[in-house]
C-alpha cells in the first residue's frame, strides 16, 4: 500500500536542478556528511512508513543490500540511537531508505511517525552490517520475514530485481492481516517480471478482507516444505521478532537443514517485550571464554563523572562488567551497532571490535563502544 506519501519541496517554491546531476561522483560517508535531510514520507500500510533520505551536498549512497544504518536522534532532550534496516536498493543511489512500523509504546518509531517530515535534518550513522546476499552467492536463496523484517530482504528483491538478475528465489512473509502485508504490491511487481521470483504471503487471520485467497495461519514445517520443497537446497536468510525467528530456527532445525547456509538479522530492541530485552541483551553479553593466563588478568575501570570503579577482566567487554557491577549505563544493541554505549576513554587501552557504530574519526578522538571493547590496561572513562 502507498498513499499519503509527501515530498520535500524548496521553501522558496522554485524548482531547482536536482544537486546529484552534477555530484553522481561523489558518495557519502558519515565521516564527511553527518548529517541527512528527509526527503520524503510514504504511508506503506496504516502502521508502516517508509523514510527517504538524501544528501544535501548531492552525494551518493553505496551500501550493500541488507545492511543497516544508525538514526541519532533528539527526542524530549535524550540522545537516542536506533539501527533500522536499509529498506531501499543500492542500484538506486541518490537516496536511501528505511521502513519504520509504529510500535505501541515504542518511543523511537512513534516519534519518527509523528514528527519526522521532508525537509527534516537527521544525524545518521553507517551504512553498517554482514547480513547480504552480497556475501553468500547462492543459485537459490529463501527469503523468510515476518512485520518489519521484511525491510532487508526487500532490499535483496530490489537489487536482484532493478539489475535484471532472474534469480531463484521464494519469498515468504508472514502478517498479521494480508492489510498489514508492507510491499505488497511492489512484490507482486517484482513476482510478475522475473519468471523466477516467487512471493508467498502467511497470515494470522484474514482481518477486514474476506475474500483473501492466501494462506492463513502461521508458517510450520509441512507448509514451508508446499511451499518450497527444495528449501534444503537454498541459501535462508530471515529476519523477524524474535520469537519468529527462534520458529523458524526450530523448525529447520528439525528438517535438519545446514545451519552454514543460514543467516539472520534482528537488532530491533524496541519491538520486543522487556523479558525478550533482557534475553537477547544476555545472550548477547556473555564473555568469551579465551582460556590460558590471560584470562586471569583483572583491570580497573573508573567512571570519572559518577566516581565509580569497577574490575573488568582482559577478555570481558566493559559494559559487561559494568552492569553486573550495578552500574545502569545507556546501551541498546550490545552489537557495536547502534553506538548507543559510546563515551570518550580519558586513558587506558581497549581491544574494540565493533559493528559500524562509531566514526573513524571518532575513534581517532578516543571514543570508544563499551559494548565491544575489552581492557588491555587500567581505563579511565569520561562517564
Amino acid at each position: 500500500m502507498m498513499r499519503d506519501a509527501q515530498t520535500f519541496e524548496p521553501q522558496d517554491g522554485r524548482l531547482t536542478r536536482p544537486a546529484f546531476w552534477s555530484a553522481l561522483g561523489a558518495r557519502w560517508t558519515s565521516d564527511i556528511e553527518e548529517t541527512l535531510v528527509c526527503c520524503q514520507v510514504r504511508q506503506e500500510t496504516h502502521d508502516v512508513k517508509s523514510f527517504f533520505f538524501m544528501s544535501r551536498e548531492g552525494r551518493t549512497f553505496s551500501f550493500e543490500p541488507g545492511q543497516f544504518i544508525t538514526l541519532e536522534l533528539d527526542i524530549d532532550g535524550e540522545t537516542i540511537n536506533r539501527c533500522y534496516t536499509i529498506s531501499s536498493a543500492p542500484t538506486r543511489p541518490h537516496t536511501i531508505s528505511i521502513t519504520v512500523k509504529r510500535v505501541p509504546g515504542g518511543k523511537v518509531s512513534n516519534w519518527l511517525h509523528d514528527n519526522l517530515r521532508p525537509g527534516a535534518s537527521v544525524r545518521v550513522l553507517g551504512p553498517a552490517g554482514e547480513f547480504t546476499c552480497a556475501r553468500h552467492a547462492a543459485g537459490k536463496y529463501l527469503f523468510l520475514s515476518a512485520g518489519s523484517g521484511i525491510t532487508p530482504l526487500m532490499s535483496m528483491s530490489r537489487s536482484h530485481h532493478e539489475l535484471g538478475e532472474d534469480r531463484d528465489i521464494v519469498f515468504v512473509h508472514s502478517a498479521r492481516t494480508p492489510d498489514d502485508i508492507i510491499f505488497a504490491r511492489e512484490l507482486d511487481l517484482i513476482a510478475a517480471n522475473q519468471q523466477r521470483f516467487r512471493t508467498s504471503f502467511v497470515c494470522e487471520r484474514i482481518g477486514a478482507r474476506t475474500n483473501w485467497p492466501g494462506i492463513t495461519g502461521f508458517l510450520t514445517l509441512p507448509l514451508l516444505r508446499l511451499i518450497a520443497p527444495d528449501f534444503m537446497e537454498r541459501e535462508i536468510f530471515t529476519c523477524g521478532p524474535a520469537p519468529y525467528m527462534k520458529a523458524v530456527r526450530d523448525l529447520l532445525e528439525e528438517a535438519g537443514f545446514d545451519r552454514t547456509r543460514y543467516h539472520e538479522e534482528s537488532f530491533s530492541f524496541e519491538s520486543l517485550s522487556p523479558a525478550e530485552q533482557a534475553a537477547a541483551t544476555d545472550d548477547a553479553a556473555e564473555p568469551a571464554d579465551a582460556g590460558g593466563a590471560d584470562a586471569q588478568a583483572r583491570f580497573s575501570v573508573t567512571f570519572a563523572k559518577t566516581r565509580r570503579d569497577i574490575e573488568c577482566g582482559a577478555h570481558e567487554h566493559v559494559l559487561d562488567a559494568a552492569k553486573r557491577a550495578g552500574l545502569r549505563l545507556p546501551s541498546s544493541c550490545t552489537q557495536g551497532m547502534c553506538g548507543t554505549c559510546k563515551v570518550k576513554l580519558v586513558s587506558g587501552e581497549v581491544d574494540m571490535h565493533h559493528n559500524g557504530g562509531i566514526r573513524q574519526r571518532e575513534i581517532d578522538q578516543g571514543m570508544v563502544l563499551l559494548c565491544c571493547s575489552k581492557p588491555l590496561s587500567n581505563l579511565v572513562v569520561d562517564k
